[in-house]
């Protein structure tokens, strides 16, 4: 299947403007998140582009110094979803998967997008995907630390026997009543979609709900709409994952990397 991926990246971001320039210092060097997020797509096996899709000079001109591509998208798109369908028309291609690799994740492993490219392929009546991953106790404790300060950060997912999402939020689901288990029911919802084109089409005419509004989760219009959604869980086969959602995370992250 032709596959896609778009990297969604905005620069006026409402908790953290200038966050996809933003350095990132590890074993590798210094890198600015889009960068690293940019290698993060190129290393997924299988796939046909990797571009940046952004409405802002100042990110395509980081974009194309690395060697990476973009896409100029218009200044309209409200969330990266809105941003990949922009982009698509604009390339003017076909392609079966549109992967939207999250510009703020930049400890995404490869193999948690070529699981949900996987994914969305072996479920033909599904037309989106995102991953889940179940928390260890340590991200566990950074979502009640940051719930408990008052810091809005990750996301989590509720899924069906089938693994059709049921609801995702920035506040920690479902409720514990013991949370201090060696292995928390919740899953972590990691920023990455894979579409089938015409779900993207179906997105783009749908008004913003209040669940969307609310939550500020752009997934929620397909749900509000009726459009199932696919969770695939995913391994992190001890790598950490978070994103950068804070200031206060490039600490957490650099750590990692």
């Amino acid at each position: 299947m032709k596959t896609v991926i778009l990297i969604p990246a905005r620069y006026a971001s409402t908790r953290y403007p200038g966050k996809p320039l933003v350095v990132l210092k590890g074993r590798d060097g210094a890198k600015t998140l889009i960068q690293r997020t940019w290698e993060t797509g190129m290393a997924v096996q299988g796939v046909d582009k990797v571009l940046v899709a952004t409405d802002d000079e100042r990110i395509a001109e980081a974009v194309t110094g690395f060697g990476g591509e973009v896409v100029m998208t218009g200044e309209a798109c409200r969330n990266g979803t809105e941003r990949c369908a922009d982009a698509l028309e604009r390339l003017g291609e076909s392609f079966d998967i549109v992967v939207n690799l999250q510009g703020d994740a930049p400890l995404t492993p490869p193999w948690f997008v070529e699981d949900l490219i996987a994914g969305l392929s072996g479920r033909p009546e599904m037309g989106v995907a995102t991953p889940v991953l179940r928390c260890d106790p340590g991200t566990y404790a950074r979502f009640r630390e940051d719930r408990m300060v008052g810091r809005v950060g990750g996301t989590t997912a509720v899924f069906a026997r089938d693994m059709s999402a049921l609801y995702f939020s920035k506040e920690v689901v479902p409720f514990l009543p013991y949370p201090d288990v060696p292995e928390p029911p919740v899953f972590h919802h990691v920023g990455v979609y894979a579409y089938r084109p015409e779900a993207l089409l179906r997105y783009m005419g749908w008004e913003v709900g209040p669940l969307e509004t609310n939550e500020g989760l752009e997934q929620l219009r397909f749900l509000e709409n009726g459009e199932r959604v696919l969770c695939v869980e995913v391994e992190g086969r001890g790598r950490v994952f978070w994103e950068l959602n804070n200031p206060v995370d490039v600490a957490r992250i650099e750590s990692v990397l």
